[in-house]
């Protein structure tokens, strides 16, 4: 490593975002790799995105930087119309079918003048979900129940909805009318898409019941428990033996009263931690080019956990 030269700057845009693991897990691999760069916290307020995607950064050491609650829309808005996708651009068809149909980008890298975007939470997320040593779901031909249709939400979508993994349906509810009606809007106008028409299905809170009964994998995508209230999402009585559930929220222990609830009557189940994981070992890599060593990440983050 050269600690004569200034360091290549990362890291997280959110707000707030001081809570954030990312710095523990990115630190530690720069670490190991040798790398002569830092993980920092970037809390930049709604109203001034713009200012700081297209200005701040570069006018500043930032090489890249990934992009959480509440920015991971309005970013990929800002900087598709800044810096159009270019097909030819490395990984060009995750890019393109990821960003443009989740509509929202969490990875930012800085190339000269321009910046270059992806959507690692979608690849991320399927990585966590069907690892073996995690909650080890087969998605081909299953029917999936969602819940929160945000920017995380529309990444597990883009996810699940990828020709080649082949889910047969995605039932999707949120609390949010708000975010019902944005999400409804933004997928009905991609026409290059044109599977979604029969995947995607938006359902009232009234049909939750009859629906999650005839469904393979229950996501919270929503930011219920986030902050460590013991509430769920969804009513115990609800959940059915053919059941697995995924739960994006992590917290100190690492359970969720979802999570508990699900393991209580034996249904096999999984937190976000290893999306936030697989999310960042995808990022280090488009970021610098090497291979990110897992396991260090994903030590650091299960240190870091127990501190929240």
């Amino acid at each position: 490593m050269d600690k004569t030269s200034r360091p290549k700057i990362y890291g997280v845009l959110g707000y707030p975002a001081k809570h954030s693991l990312s710095p523990l897990m990115h630190n530690a691999a720069f670490r190991a790799l040798e790398i002569n760069a830092e993980y920092k916290i970037f809390e930049v307020k709604p109203e001034g995105l713009e200012n700081f995607l297209l200005k701040d950064v570069f006018i500043s050491d930032i090489s890249g930087f990934n992009i959480t609650i509440p920015h991971k829309i309005k970013a990929r808005e800002i900087l598709e119309e800044k810096f159009p996708l270019d097909e030819n651009a490395p990984q060009v068809l995750d890019v393109l079918y990821y960003v443009k149909l989740s509509g929202a980008i969490n990875t930012v890298r800085k190339d000269g003048n321009k910046l270059q975007y992806w959507n690692t939470d979608a690849t991320g997320f399927l990585r966590s979900l069907t690892d073996k040593e995690g909650l080890g779901f087969e998605p081909k031909g299953k029917k999936v129940f969602l819940i929160g249709c945000g920017g995380a939400g529309r990444a597990i979508i883009a996810s699940l909805s990828w020709i080649n993994v082949g889910v047969k349906k995605i039932y999707i509810n949120d609390i949010n009318i708000g975010a019902i009606n944005s999400a409804k809007e933004y997928f009905r106008q991609l026409p290059q898409f044109p599977h979604l028409k029969d995947e995607l299905e938006f359902i009232l809170t009234e049909d939750i019941p009859k629906i999650i009964k005839d469904c393979d994998l229950l996501i919270n995508a929503s930011p219920v428990g986030m902050k460590g209230e013991d509430i769920s999402v969804i009513d115990k009585n609800l959940l059915h033996n053919n059941l697995y559930v995924y739960d994006v929220v992590y917290s100190r222990d690492q359970e969720t009263r979802l999570i508990r609830d699900a393991k209580s009557i034996g249904l096999r189940a999984e937190n976000g931690l290893s999306m936030l994981l697989y999310q960042g070992v995808l990022a280090f890599e488009f970021w610098t080019g090497r291979k990110a060593p897992v396991e260090i990440m994903r030590e650091a983050l299960n240190e870091g956990v127990k501190k929240l």
